[in-house]
């Protein structure tokens, strides 16, 4: 057995013999659990975990749920695609030093993150026109769930609302709104009930 071997090194060997191709993550977790087996008689404790690890830290792009990319370019310079401080400061100026999302800004008591619009993991670059201005509630609840899944569920919550206190305009704009996710296939596996 080799004594330098770790999981993540498991992961990492896998992905960077198929770079630049989408891998499902089904097809990652059983190469490297047999391949953890194999070389050292153990089995695998939850390669999902370190899977999520490697995109979160900019080794692997996170295509969409579930599915993972090596891209050796994009790893080369994960650095650079943070924004600098002149840039957070221009996109807390263009949103008026408030949450794109709930409109809350430090007087009321949030924290104020400069956020990537198309997430570095996925590719976004450090761009004025790709900064956001998120609460810490709503940025943390961005990293749960992509962008659009958290915009979608948004608007179920309040078309839920609006039909519980009898708001007919409201509810008819969340509608339309939700219609649009529904007739372009976006996040079909967020149901909403009419």
């Amino acid at each position: 057995m080799d004594d330098d071997i770790t999981q993540t090194k498991i992961i990492m060997e896998f992905f960077t013999n198929n770079p630049n191709r989408d891998i499902q993550h089904p097809e990652v977790v059983d190469w490297v659990s047999e391949e953890w087996k194999k070389r050292t008689g153990k089995a695998f404790r939850d390669p999902d975990r370190q899977i999520r690890q490697l995109a979160q830290s900019g080794k692997l792009q996170k295509i969409e749920k579930g599915l993972y990319r090596y891209n050796p370019d994009f790893i080369s310079n994960p650095e650079l695609e943070d924004f600098s401080q002149s840039q957070k400061n221009e996109i807390l100026e263009r949103d008026n030093y408030r949450c794109v999302i709930c409109g809350k800004g430090r007087e009321y008591g949030v924290e104020l993150h400069v956020d990537h619009i198309k997430p570095k993991d996925l590719g976004g670059k450090a761009t004025v026109e790709n900064g956001q201005t998120l609460c810490a509630q709503h940025n943390f609840k961005k990293k749960n769930y992509k962008q659009t899944e958290t915009g979608k569920k948004m608007f179920i919550r309040l078309y839920e609302l609006a039909k519980n206190i009898g708001d007919a305009e409201t509810q008819s704009f969340c509608a339309e709104i939700l219609e649009v996710f529904e007739k372009n296939g976006v996040n079909g596996h967020i149901k909403w009930e009419r």
